[in-house]
């Protein structure tokens, strides 16, 4: 029997339960992520609706379950700063190692060029062959390392700031369109051919 294909789409408050259900594992079982208790639903229904009128959050949807989401947010709130964005993406354990997350990403970008960002940010602990492969893969290169950035499972953790350029930096950039004015036919076409 044939997969169900995986559909990209906006991320809504109904997906806020999966969200934090995938979220979890990489706060409990792991140093990926530097909190320390793994936010409920409530908690990631607030991030998306603080984050979704800016910055794209978009999900990976088989068989109508969430297996994966990625999203962009603000990487400093200097006004100067505005053109790059921070990125991150968590996929269920269950679809790791299967191009999903190139796949989440490579929309992402195109979401965030169409905006007019001009970079992305990717943050990780450090070391993570994993992740530092596929944001390598896709073009990012180490802007630099933190020593001891973190403290988290009795030890202290070292973070890596990886950037992307999405487009060369014009002269007289525009402010970056937040993502709630972009067209949505325009997005759904984006979303589908990713």
């Amino acid at each position: 029997m044939t997969a169900a294909p995986v559909i990209l789409r906006t991320a809504t408050p109904a997906d806020a339960p999966r969200f934090a259900e995938i979220y979890a594992p990489y706060i409990v079982d792991s140093v990926v992520s530097f909190e320390l208790d793994p936010p409920d639903a409530a908690e990631m229904a607030a991030r998306l609706a603080r984050i979704a009128p800016t910055h794209p959050w978009i999900v990976a949807e088989q068989d109508g379950r969430v297996i994966g989401y990625a999203y962009a947010c603000e990487n400093r709130t200097r006004l100067a700063y505005r053109w790059g964005a921070e990125v991150t993406i968590y996929l269920d354990r269950e679809v790791q190692g299967r191009g999903l997350g190139r796949r989440l990403y490579g929309a992402l970008f195109a979401l965030m060029r169409r905006q007019g960002f001009v970079n992305a940010y990717g943050i990780i602990t450090l070391p993570n062959a994993a992740s530092t492969g596929v944001h390598e893969a896709l073009g990012f290169r180490q802007a630099a390392v933190f020593a001891h950035a973190g403290y988290k499972n009795g030890r202290w953790l070292d973070v890596g700031w990886y950037q992307l350029a999405l487009v060369p930096p014009p002269t007289e950039p525009a402010d970056p369109m937040p993502f709630a004015r972009l067209d949505a036919a325009e997005v759904a076409a984006i979303l589908a051919s990713a």
